[in-house]
């Protein structure tokens, strides 16, 4: 199975264990540790909600605090699926801009259909980021 395919199914497993039980709009997001493309290693996150609003974790960034618990700050790419194909919200962009201006962001339902793929940095235009602090 090619990367990405692998990359979307476990984006779709991800976002079977969302905790959403107010919107119930379920969202995964599997992150491709950088350079391993050939053997994947693939790092999963899931949306959870919270009564108290805004508290509640984007799948994205839930994705990327578990790639780097578990010793990876570099990734190539991330698939997002959503039942209908959603993008990663502003707040996620900018999240993922940390860790790579450039990486590649699928965005698929939830069946897997790709309904687009975009670099970072052309969903994200003039991006702040650690240069903007030194």
């Amino acid at each position: 199975m090619q990367w990405k395919q692998q990359l979307i199914q476990a984006a779709i497993e991800a976002a079977q264990m969302a905790y959403c039980p107010y919107s119930n709009y379920k969202v995964g997001a599997a992150l491709l540790v950088a350079g391993t493309q050939e053997a994947p290693v693939i790092i999963k996150g899931c949306n959870v909600e919270n009564a108290a609003y805004p508290s509640g974790s984007c799948a994205e960034k839930n994705a990327i605090g578990n790639g780097v618990i578990n010793g990876h700050q570099k990734f190539d790419a991330v698939a997002v699926v959503t039942k209908d194909g959603g993008s990663p919200c502003g707040m996620c962009r900018q999240v993922l801009n940390e860790f790579n201006p450039t990486m590649l962001i699928i965005m698929c339902k939830m069946d897997g259909t790709i309904l687009t793929e975009a670099k970072l940095n052309e969903i994200l235009p003039y991006a702040f980021g650690p240069g903007n602090l030194l």
